[in-house]
């Protein structure tokens, strides 16, 4: 039989009053935690998640440690990948590394459909043991954008400035177009086999889509985007957008069929709602502040919580990932601040 869930952070991501702000962070699962440290000195992140009891142990444990309201499943924006034909490989200290980079329509027509049971069943089964038994709170799902995976996957691996990513935009649009569909069919079909397999949110990174400007992303980028919601609204499960550094697209966001709006720091919640963001919005400490001391953090924190207080339903969160240097006490710590000053 499963457990009686926490439900407080679906009431908010539907608009719902609650009795207090829920809470979850952005990379909470790994990173700072020792008993994660330790794991990674035996696996990389990509045996982690290929091993469903030791990805839904590194899933859960911030649940247990911080008390947050959700937890985040622990894997990465590149794990569906492969499952294309994409040969990526997460490197230590530089992230993914993409050893066969889209450059033309034939790389784009060599790419394969994911087939979530037969290529990532490792991913649906972590979902599926934490669903059944081990969590109180309800478990977010996620998956990369096609902008932040095509970057990926034409530059080669990160970038600062995406150049080659957006020269291949503007000088290859029909080739462009070809591969955002790609890769919006592989999003829609992974995410709808998170939802089945039981989670229960669903958060889509665009991690960097704000190194386009406004009418690039309206021409490139938005129609795919609605694409994508519009077919994963008969999930009935919250609907969350995510970018960094991407304020003067956050309108545009608001036009899209999602429910929740996560903001970086760079942009408070007034500032959004002064714009016209209607939607529910979550957010957006700046995960530097913790590395400060306690009162700096209580009180950024507070500001917080009191601009979200006067307006709709908010659900906190950092301004981006947790980082490996942020304390586990004080995570636990931020999540009993959030509870009770909101209450």
């Amino acid at each position: 039989m499963s457990k009686q869930i926490n439900d407080t952070i679906l009431k908010a991501y539907k608009g719902e009053k609650t009795d207090y702000t829920p809470a979850w962070f952005m990379r909470q699962a790994g990173r700072s935690q020792a008993e994660y440290r330790e794991l990674k000195k035996k696996y990389s992140l990509f045996e982690i998640t290929h091993q469903p009891e030791l990805c839904a142990y590194v899933t859960r444990l911030p649940v247990e440690h911080y008390g947050v309201d959700a937890a985040i499943l622990y894997k990465d924006i590149m794990s569906p990948l492969p499952s294309l034909g994409v040969d990526v490989e997460i490197k230590s200290g530089i992230g993914p590394v993409i050893h066969n980079p889209i450059t033309n329509f034939q790389d784009v027509e060599k790419l394969g459909m994911i087939n979530p049971k037969a290529d990532v069943p490792y991913v649906l089964e972590t979902i599926r043991i934490l669903a059944e038994e081990q969590l109180d709170v309800p478990l977010i799902g996620f998956s990369g954008a096609p902008f932040t995976l095509a970057s990926y996957m034409i530059e080669g691996g990160p970038s600062k400035n995406y150049a080659k990513t957006k020269a291949f935009m503007y000088s290859q649009p029909e080739v462009w177009f070809a591969l955002m569909d790609k890769l919006a069919d592989m999003t829609i079909t992974y995410v709808k086999a998170q939802v089945e397999a039981g989670a229960r949110a669903i958060q889509i990174f665009d991690s960097w889509v704000g190194a386009l400007n406004a009418e690039d992303y309206r021409v490139f980028i938005k129609p795919v985007m609605n694409r994508i919601f519009s077919e994963l609204q008969d999930e009935d499960v919250p609907l969350i957008m995510f970018g960094v550094g991407a304020r003067h697209l956050l309108l545009e966001w608001n036009d899209l069929p999602v429910d929740v709006i996560g903001l970086d720091w760079r942009t408070s919640i007034t500032e959004a709602r002064e714009m016209g963001v209607t939607k529910v919005l979550q957010g957006n400490l700046d995960p530097a502040i913790l590395i400060s001391d306690w009162k700096t953090i209580e009180t950024k924190t507070k500001l917080i919580l009191d601009e979200a207080m006067e307006q709709k339903s908010h659900v906190f969160n950092l301004g981006h990932g947790v980082t490996p240097d942020i304390n586990p006490e004080t995570l636990k710590k931020l999540t009993e601040l959030i509870h009770t000053y909101s209450k």
